[in-house]
């Protein structure tokens, strides 16, 4: 895919992050842009029937994920150097996804990132393939274009090769891999590192 046919626009910041100034990220009737409070509930869903992939250790409440949204995120909209970003993945308006940045380091200029897809999407590989593809060129745009930040950095669960693949085919380079990291439905289970630099988006799409 051709990801140097990326559409912006300007859209009214009320209820986004003002870090992001309004903006949304467009390609082929997929957006990716802040999220929206009513998303919890169905993120809550993904989440709780994903949940050997997450770090989560036991199905979330709506009680849970309510403080959650109210405590954390919408507390971080008003920040200009918020510590937590949750962003909506929308195909034709239908949201499919959610992304996050976390654990930034606003002196260094990094931050983690994150994704989950809807659950049906997950079961087909091709489809998972193109989702993972597109979100991740779209936050990366808006990690080194609309945040200027210089790393963003993917940790994976790697019984989960299809992702693990999705992930590095899409611009992530695999930077390590530490081992028996993580337990999941009592296994351990290694957690791939992959990173993206700036310089490294720049060069490949330049501005």
């Amino acid at each position: 895919m051709d990801f140097k046919k990326f559409t912006s626009q300007a859209s009214s910041p009320t209820g986004g992050y003002l870090a992001l100034s309004g903006y949304r990220g467009q390609f082929r009737g997929y957006e990716l842009t802040s999220i929206k409070m009513e998303d919890a509930d169905p993120i809550m869903k993904w989440r709780n029937e994903q949940i050997a992939c997450l770090h989560q250790n036991e199905p979330l409440t709506s009680t849970q994920q309510t403080e959650f949204f109210n405590e954390r995120v919408k507390t971080q909209f008003s920040q200009s150097k918020p510590n937590l970003i949750l962003l909506r993945f929308t195909s034709e308006n239908r949201l499919i996804g959610y992304s996050s940045l976390y654990d930034f380091n606003w002196q260094d200029l990094r931050a983690k990132a994150f994704f989950l897809l809807e659950t049906e999407r997950v079961q087909d590989a091709f489809q998972y393939g193109t989702d993972c593809s597109v979100l991740i060129n779209l936050l990366m745009r808006i990690a080194f274009m609309t945040l200027s930040l210089n790393k963003i950095s993917m940790h994976s669960f790697d019984n989960r090769p299809f992702h693990v693949n999705a992930v590095e085919a899409s611009g992530m380079r695999r930077e390590g891999v530490l081992r028996e990291h993580t337990k999941t439905e009592g296994n351990w289970v290694n957690v791939v590192v992959a990173s993206c630099l700036r310089s490294e988006y720049l060069k490949q799409y330049p501005q």
